[in-house]
């Protein structure tokens, strides 16, 4: 973990390249009254599978490189995203987890959202970055949000308060997850869900020393249950991951061992479904499932690699077939 390197500085050319080619992304982009600028990638603008990629590498604060490929992983749903970072605990974990509770709650107006991007590592508004021991200063920032609407002022007037920038500094990113956008952007996170796992059951953050992940991308869905259960299980269910850490044989096992959504008591149906069963409580379902299908670890004292867990191609196909309303 490089604790030098500013997100919201690397960024910047990500966030100015999409601010760019919104015409040609088919993303819309509006300024406040405050100078914000409001990027549309899935509301009123359809995005694309570009938008996605280049958003999904703004939320990882300009220190993943992500690409879009086919695969024969998952015969029927061959378009693949592939996810790498160098430094996957700051990108990762301090950029692009959705951490930062972002609610406002106005009579019967309500907006809820968690934010996601390196606007975090200037807010530091979670207790994770006490094990991160990171934190950035920058003049501007980027935030990037899975809601189907504008954010109020209030929300903005907190982002900017938080996180010490102007409103003219600041710019957010709304990808609805039914969107194209939107779902490129959530399976993107297939490594960022590795991580997060990882520092859930303890392991010592400074060992990680690269990753690697990929996961189908599941096609637009109907309405946001359908989008957030076919997102998750093309992770849970279609996901793979490779980690490579600096530990002994035995702690490299044992995490390959522990990763794998498959050690979880809720792995075998459809996110969705799921969901659903624990009456849309997204508390109550058991932390362990989220995680990759697939573990890969490789530790650089030995060089000897683990693999634990597996992709599960039928709940793959059941998910992404799904189209009929909850």
């Amino acid at each position: 973990m490089n604790d030098k390197i500013s997100i919201n500085k690397t960024v910047k050319p990500l966030v100015e390249k999409l601010l760019d080619t919104a015409d040609q992304l088919n993303v819309g982009v509006h300024t406040t009254d405050g100078g914000a600028k409001i990027i549309d990638a899935g509301i009123n603008y359809n995005g694309c599978l570009e938008s996605g990629r280049l958003i999904t590498e703004i939320c990882m604060g300009g220190l993943g490189k992500v690409d879009l490929t086919m695969s024969s992983n998952t015969p029927n749903w061959p378009l693949t995203i592939n996810v790498h970072s160098t430094d996957p605990v700051v990108s990762c974990l301090a950029s692009q987890y959705a951490g930062w509770n972002l609610s406002f709650v106005k009579e019967e107006d309500n907006f809820n959202a968690l934010g996601s991007g390196p606007c975090r590592a200037l807010a530091l508004k979670e207790d994770l970055f006490d094990d991160l021991n990171y934190s950035d200063k920058f003049y501007s920032t980027v935030v990037v949000l899975e809601v189907d609407r504008n954010p109020p002022q209030e929300i903005i007037d907190k982002i900017t308060n938080d996180c010490g920038v102007s409103e003219k500094n600041l710019t957010i990113i709304l990808t609805p997850t039914r969107s194209l956008s939107g779902s490129v952007q959530v399976v993107g996170r297939v490594l960022e869900v590795g991580m997060h796992k990882l520092h859930e059951i303890g392991f010592p953050l400074d060992k990680v020393v690269d990753g690697f992940g990929s996961a189908p991308v599941p096609p637009p869905a109907p309405d946001f249950l359908i989008g957030m259960g076919r997102t998750n299980d093309a992770i849970l269910y279609g996901g793979t991951v490779h980690l490579f850490v600096d530990v002994p044989d035995d702690e490299a096992f044992e995490l390959a061992k522990r990763l794998p959504s498959s050690t979880s008591s809720d792995y075998g149906k459809p996110f969705a479904d799921i969901f659903k069963e624990y009456k849309y409580d997204f508390y109550k379902i058991d932390k362990l499932l989220f995680s990759p299908a697939k573990v890969i670890v490789s530790t650089i004292k030995t060089g000897k690699t683990f693999v634990e867990g597996s992709t599960n191609i039928d709940l793959v196909e059941k998910s992404f077939n799904k189209w009929e309303k909850y």
